[in-house]
């Protein structure tokens, strides 16, 4: 059996949750082949166990233009989806055909409206999973009514064609697909023991651990005042010790220093780690995230110009003496997800 997956190649936490999907897909249905079309990195995918997945390079979506980590560009934005979704029809008939020729059963999509307008139009069944839709998105940059008309409801279309959406944690949009169902965090989630993993980066216990979490698009940050000010920072370009996992640095460190995405703060809900967040431009799943994260896990703000002169000690110390939330909320969206999905290929 044949699925296709179509993944966003906007930040990696589209990317990070998919994987995670897919391998419980693979590990619940032996005969699963399951075909990957995103823009993302190659690397990104290089932590995939099973043989059965294929990836393929596609524009799934133009997502959103981002200068680096901490700007977007909401006019380029405006007008990248314009041109993307003024060519929807052959873009749709193309992926048509692809899945026809591949002989796929079902559709998964994080969160291309491609995908389902494509599943739709060859008819086999289509799920979305994610946290947000696109078309809730662009509804936020008032360029979008002037740069490129009609394309949130050219969206909100494509995403109607969705035989069943599987919200995650922080949602907004969906109110255009007809079956949704809301289901727990897809996170990763460290399985080396936390002594072991700072024991191999060297760390002594003396100073806090902080990761910098920037590694998506970028961000010019002083490491090297950070390391005078006694903080032992990880920053994107190291690279780990043979062995150690994203996640496991993420439950290795004293506090994750990012701006909140889904992939961030699933990844801190799961290992239980605190996060200093910083803003990130105009995005809507900011507030969202902004608003619900207090009550998930140990969060605290602190401005872009701090973050820049690598003022962190104050905000560290501060962050690190408030309590846990009093309940973890589950991580195991990607298993509920797997079950949801294979219930629709008989």
């Amino acid at each position: 059996m044949t699925l296709a997956y179509y993944i966003s190649g906007h930040g990696l936490g589209h990317v990070s949750r998919s994987i995670e999907l897919i391998e419980q897909l693979c590990t619940r249905r032996g005969d699963v082949h399951i075909v990957a079309l995103t823009s993302a990195p190659a690397w990104a995918f290089a932590r995939l166990r099973s043989t059965a997945v294929r990836v393929e390079p596609l524009e799934t979506d133009p997502g959103v233009v981002q200068i680096d980590s901490l700007n977007l560009d909401e006019h380029e934005t405006a007008r990248r989806a314009s041109r993307f979704y003024g060519d929807g029809d052959r873009r749709i008939e193309h992926e048509a055909r692809r899945l026809r020729q591949l002989g796929v059963a079902l559709v998964v999509g994080d969160i291309s409206p491609l995908a389902f307008a494509a599943a739709s139009r060859t008819g086999v069944p289509s799920v979305a999973v994610a946290n947000f839709t696109w078309d809730w998105i662009y509804a936020y940059y008032p360029e979008f009514a002037r740069e490129a008309p009609g394309v949130i409801e050219s969206i909100g279309r494509w995403y109607s064609d969705a035989t069943l959406a599987l919200r995650l944690p922080f949602p907004g949009g969906f109110e255009t697909m007809t079956a949704v169902i809301d289901i727990p965090f897809i996170a990763r989630r460290s399985t080396r023991d936390r002594a072991d993993t700072r024991r191999a980066l060297g760390v002594d216990g003396r100073r806090p651990l902080v990761l910098s979490s920037f590694a998506g698009h970028g961000a010019t940050l002083p490491y090297a005042r950070l390391a005078a000010s006694g903080l032992a920072v990880l920053s994107p370009e190291q690279i780990p010790p043979a062995g150690l996992k994203y996640e496991d640095l993420v439950a290795a460190a004293d506090v994750v220093v990012s701006k909140p995405g889904y992939g961030i703060v699933s990844e801190c809900v799961a290992n239980r780690t605190p996060l200093l967040y910083t803003s990130r431009g105009p995005f809507a799943e900011y507030d969202v995230m902004v608003a619900e994260m207090p009550r998930l896990l140990r969060c605290r703000y602190f401005d872009q110009e701090d973050l820049l002169a690598g003022k962190w000690t104050k905000a560290i110390d501060a962050l690190l003496s408030q309590p846990d939330p009093a309940e973890w909320p589950r991580t195991d969206g990607a298993a509920i997800a797997a079950n949801r999905i294979l219930s629709l290929t008989g």
